[in-house]
């Protein structure tokens, strides 16, 4: 997909980014060259609701399994639907398009921060949500997400543990050794959807970054 949008008008891709998934949005954004991207980004941000006759045009265009019939997609807030994109992209990849973005648009990149739910943001769940989170995420998931954490987001979970649990899982960390920062990154991101979809279940609550209402994903 990123190959054949590279091509197009930013108008264009603009479009297409905003009626696909999150994590497809995230893959090509960080394809395109970075100009380009962001580019796309705050023409994104900007967007208006699109004739549908367009929309039907670029669907016909595009392969079908990346869309989700366009036309009928509900308006949503611009800032929202980026915050997600930026949710799927790698640390690196995360730091590059807000830094590019603050420069262009700071008050974009502060909403779309704001908005993010991130891996840190795990600290501020409740005991409870804590450890229904733990339930769900396979250890070795957790041991190297847990590696590149800081250390009071690690005193969080092991807070909520038996002394036994974390003494095993302490283990488990220092006898990983080294590890790569991509792969920890993919086990953070993994907590966070795990998060996600236990809120989307009711099952715990994630508090919005003002401490208010709990978000729905």
């Amino acid at each position: 997909l990123a190959n054949y949008l590279k091509n197009e008008y930013p108008q264009t891709v603009s479009v297409v980014l905003s009626k696909i998934k999150p994590e497809h949005a995230a893959r090509v954004l960080a394809a395109l060259p970075e100009e380009f991207a962001l580019e796309v980004v705050q023409r994104m941000l900007r967007m208006e609701s699109v004739q549908k006759d367009i929309l039907d045009k670029v669907e016909k265009t595009l392969r079908v399994e990346f869309m989700s019939n366009l036309a009928r997609t509900a308006k949503r807030d611009a800032h929202e639907h980026m915050a997600e994109i930026f949710n799927n992209f790698d640390r690196q990849t995360e730091n590059r398009f807000v830094t590019a973005l603050e420069e262009r648009s700071r008050d974009s990149a502060e909403r779309i921060k704001a908005l993010m739910f991130t891996f840190e943001d795990l600290g501020k769940l409740d005991p409870g949500s804590i450890q229904t989170l733990l339930r769900h995420v396979e250890k070795d998931k957790l041991a190297l997400a847990l590696k590149g954490a800081t250390d009071s987001l690690r005193d969080v979970f092991f807070s909520n543990m038996s002394e036994r649990a974390g003494k095993i899982l302490r283990e488990d960390m220092e006898a990983m050794g080294p590890v790569r920062l991509k792969d920890v990154d993919e086990a953070q991101m993994r907590m966070v959807n795990v998060a996600k979809d236990l809120a989307n279940k009711g099952e715990i609550m994630i508090a919005n970054k003002q401490g208010e209402d709990e978000l729905v994903y």
